[in-house]
């Protein structure tokens, strides 16, 4: 049942605080990477380890996580995962050597698997189901902020206070976190709430929603984990502009965020076809047109807003069309975005050691593209589709 708006807005907050801590973290060793390579000893690629293997453990472990913690009482759940993410950001903090660094990144890894799981059933709990496209947006601005104030604020503070201090800050926030979970989030929960299970749902929209997403996110990849040198080459801009390039991408993907959350209700199928189609002329664009400064200024922005709408909307689209637990199906789509991060940073890494750099904008183009053709076959495939049972997938199955 809803809470009152006051104290479900406020849970709804922390989740956010919840969000931005989660993809601040995980992203922050990039920022850092040769500050903590310098002080551990270690080369700027193992100091990169810190991430592939982070990310490897989120595609891992995130639908056997869910499936086993699935009756365990959401509350309970939650307030854990955010405990070990700030115990183990803690150890990452104190860390003497880099395996005991390594070792804590991969457990916070853990705990991000589980989070992204089950964090988008618990905030639509919170509030009645129509409002359900709406609240994944909010969730989800915290997610967009980490890019334009978590990452640039904690390389900052790492390089002129040393690499421990942003994650001694981020610890203080994963702690107030959960302690405003455990404060806010109902002790009871109704096991059956509409929450937890897809309000349409449809094994075959959730497999043309995965793959598309999966391919997707390759394709943006392909480009971003490369955009530095893309704007170095291509551009001409100088290592100097690189900080206000990236800051419009991120207040493009903040905009992004608010403005596919006025739409995700109305027109959830569309909120992702469109942001599809977007970043596609984007980055085709790019290929073309990219060593024009003011253009590419502005590509890289929309570029950012569509991806941030991208993300709002397969989860929320997720929590439509999940055909057994919301949880099992939000971790399908946390595991396909990873396994988009890792391949798009494979693809694109090859890219420009066979070609040039250019290329990496039109071949993401190309695999947006394909993502886009696949969500447009969506209402094809669900016109065909025979009656199947609710939780007929392996992957969506709730456990006996």
């Amino acid at each position: 049942m809803p809470l009152p708006t006051r104290r479900a807005n406020a849970a709804l907050a922390f989740l956010g605080v919840s969000t931005f801590s989660f993809v601040t973290i995980e992203v922050l060793p990039i920022g850092l990477l040769t500050v903590i390579a310098d002080d551990l000893g270690r080369s700027r690629s193992q100091v990169g380890l810190l991430v592939t293997g982070y990310a490897a453990v989120v595609v891992l472990a995130s639908i056997p996580l869910a499936r086993l913690t699935h009756h365990l009482p959401r509350r309970q759940v939650l307030a854990g995962t955010l405990g070990v993410l700030t115990v183990a950001t803690a150890l990452s903090a104190v860390a003497p050597s880099y395996e005991l660094l390594f070792a804590a990144r991969l457990v916070i890894g853990l705990s991000q698997a589980l989070f992204w799981s089950i964090a988008p059933p618990i905030a639509t709990s919170l509030f009645p189901p129509e409002f359900r496209g709406r609240v994944v947006a909010r969730l989800a601005i915290g997610t967009a902020l980490a890019p334009i104030l978590g990452i640039p604020l904690g390389t900052l503070l790492g390089e002129h206070a040393g690499w421990r201090v942003p994650f001694f800050v981020m610890t203080a926030l994963g702690a107030a976190a959960c302690l405003g979970i455990v404060a806010l989030l109902p002790r009871a929960e109704v096991q059956d709430s509409p929450s937890r299970r897809g309000s349409s749902p449809d094994l075959r929209r959730y497999v043309v929603l995965i793959v598309a997403s999966a391919v997707g996110v390759t394709g943006f990849l392909t480009f971003n984990t490369y955009v530095t040198p893309f704007l170095l080459d291509i551009t001409g801009f100088s290592s100097g502009a690189l900080g206000p390039m990236l800051l419009a991408s991120g207040a493009g993907g903040l905009a992004g965020t608010l403005i596919v959350g006025r739409l995700l209700d109305r027109y959830p199928w569309a909120s992702t076809v469109c942001p599809l189609g977007l970043i596609t002329v984007g980055l085709l664009a790019l290929y073309g047109l990219g060593q024009f400064k003011i253009v590419t200024v502005a590509l890289i922005a929309v570029i950012g807003l569509a991806f941030s709408g991208l993300a709002v909307a397969v989860q929320s689209r997720t929590l439509q069309v999940a055909p057994g637990s919301t949880d099992i199906a939000s971790a399908g789509t946390s595991s396909a975005f990873n396994i988009g991060i890792a391949a798009g940073a494979f693809v694109g890494g090859a890219l420009i050691d066979t070609t040039t750099v250019r290329a990496v904008a039109l071949v993401g183009g190309l695999l947006t593209a394909a993502a886009a053709l696949v969500m447009l076959c969506e209402p094809l495939v669900a016109r065909r589709r025979r009656a199947v049972p609710e939780c007929a997938h392996e992957l969506c199955e709730e456990p006996a």
